[in-house]
């Protein structure tokens, strides 16, 4: 058995948001002894270049995990092509009451209702800052739970104001189940409306710092001819990419499980065939005009191919990575290079 195998079961004895966090603080206690570098797997390198951005390899992780950017030195031992941190938000929150993680070890499957806790953007900020790691970070943002959704905007400007310049993209969440009012972003007027001044401030940003790629995070409970209108809306706002999926509210596949049924978004083995199904209707319906980062679901290299054929140009790992380790992100930049040299 390999260690991080033994670590889990070790883990997975204590509740989910304990485990959680004190995965995270060993993670960075290993990554400042300079244990990782001998625990993690070599991952080769499998160059991408995706909205002008060169990636070491296709394999990131996803926004959730460091919400707050306090480990991105201990992430960046292990091997991940790009980081994305967040969600974070203008102001510090505690996110919902607790318990809000659950893990379906049989199902292969995690339900959290965190609601965007973190300690604020200026901390994430200055962690990014401290960080010695110069390879692609995403910052993820989002809007504080009392913040009118009506003036969303505000926060997601004051988010962007304040991570642009340390970014290497901006990852825009409208797709959360966890904060409410949140997903009716995604829609029609409301998404154009916050998406344009958004748009505007980064053109002005670019004039200092640089240009700096937006992608948008989507969920993946949308009709085809929803997911149609996203993309016509992301194509007339001129972003630069789109996030498939977030978590999905269905409860296909866990229904009836010790903590099935709890509230909150489902993230895993259970959501792989909706995220992926959602990430070809995207490409389809952008036809090859924005890039597509695929996310949901992926536990293993095959599982990462499928997302890339779905259409995706990179993949992020998160309840995969919880399950598998490290292991995974090599495993998946195998596979992806095998895929592109039969291509």
């Amino acid at each position: 058995m390999d260690w991080y195998s033994l670590t889990r079961q070790l883990f997975f004895r204590l509740s989910g948001e304990t485990s959680h966090e004190l995965g995270l603080d060993m993670l960075g206690a290993g990554e400042r002894l300079g244990l990782l570098q001998y625990l993690a797997p070599q991952v080769a390198n499998l160059e991408t270049e995706v909205a002008g951005i060169r990636f070491a390899n296709p394999v990131g992780l996803a926004a959730g995990l460091d919400k707050n950017g306090d480990y991105i030195d201990a992430f960046a031992r292990l091997g991940f092509g790009f980081i994305e941190i967040g969600t974070v938000t203008p102001r510090p929150q505690p996110g919902n009451p607790k318990p809000r993680l659950f893990r379906l070890p049989q199902q292969r499957a995690i339900i959290n209702r965190m609601g965007f806790n973190n300690k604020g953007v200026d901390h994430l900020v200055a962690r990014v800052k401290a960080a010695r790691y110069d390879g692609v970070l995403g910052i993820n943002i989002g809007k504080n739970f009392d913040t009118a959704v009506e003036d969303a905007s505000s926060d997601y400007l004051t988010c962007l104001n304040k991570v642009y310049e340390h970014a290497s993209y901006i990852a825009v969440n409208i797709s959360s189940p966890n904060t409410p009012g949140l997903r009716t972003l995604q829609y029609g007027d409301a998404l154009k409306e916050l998406l344009q001044p958004l748009k505007e401030r980064q053109a002005q940003l670019s004039q200092q710092h640089g240009y700096k790629p937006i992608f948008v995070k989507i969920a993946p409970d949308m009709s085809e001819e929803e997911v149609g209108l996203v993309a016509e809306t992301l194509l007339e706002t001129e972003m630069d990419g789109v996030i498939a999926t977030n978590t999905t509210l269905s409860r296909e596949g866990v229904s009836g499980a010790r903590h099935g049924d709890e509230q909150g978004g489902l993230s895993g083995a259970p959501v792989e065939e909706l995220a992926t199904e959602t990430v070809e209707q995207l490409s389809q319906a952008l036809a090859g005009k924005l890039p597509i980062i695929g996310v949901g679901g992926i536990l293993d290299g095959e599982g990462a191919v499928d997302k890339v054929k779905a259409g995706a140009q990179l993949v992020q790992v998160y309840s995969g990575f919880i399950y598998r380790g490290p292991e995974l992100i090599g495993e998946a930049v195998d596979a992806l290079a095998a895929l592109r040299a039969n291509m």
